[in-house]
């Protein structure tokens, strides 16, 4: 085998055998997540962000649709697209903001907390798929870890207004 060969096959064992950067595995981790999501709430004609935006509306009743658009991982634009077909579909209700009324407010209506309630144990299901080989003290631990590291990129919260005018 001549030299240049040999130098080929090394370089590429040495590629092989190192591990895989955590960035690579998240991201990974990600798109297997999104395939399982797609398949569990397509059966309910969603897509896997309008069931987190409706989710989020469940933790966070009367937000707008900026705020729905944070909560939900989205840009503003798309979610007053996903808002408005929501909104036809009866799962969410839109109100004008009583203390400002240039802002809505957006609620899960009746319709829209039972399309969650009925998506519950099979998005859950995939949560528990995806721990089954880890001990429940190794799944918190790992909790615990993604939690910190998305604190760690977290965009600082901004600072409130505090000067009198």
């Amino acid at each position: 085998m001549s030299s240049s060969a040999e130098a080929a096959g090394t370089r590429g064992r040495s590629r092989a055998a190192s591990p895989a950067s955590l960035l690579y595995l998240v991201k990974h981790l990600e798109l297997a997540v999104t395939a399982e999501m797609e398949r569990v709430t397509s059966i309910a004609g969603l897509t896997p962000v309008q069931y987190t935006a409706l989710t989020a509306l469940e933790r966070h009743p009367g937000i707008t649709s900026a705020q729905l658009a944070r909560n939900s991982f989205v840009r503003a634009q798309s979610m007053a697209e996903m808002v408005n077909g929501m909104m036809q579909r009866g799962l969410i209700s839109r109100e004008r903001d009583p203390r400002d009324g240039r802002h809505y407010l957006l609620s899960l209506t009746p319709q829209g907390c039972a399309l969650v309630e009925s998506l519950r144990a099979p998005v859950h299901n995939i949560e528990r798929l995806m721990v089954a080989d880890l001990t429940l003290a190794q799944a918190e631990q790992l909790r615990g870890y993604l939690d910190t590291c998305r604190r760690a990129l977290a965009p600082p919260a901004p600072a409130a207004n505090v000067a009198a005018r």
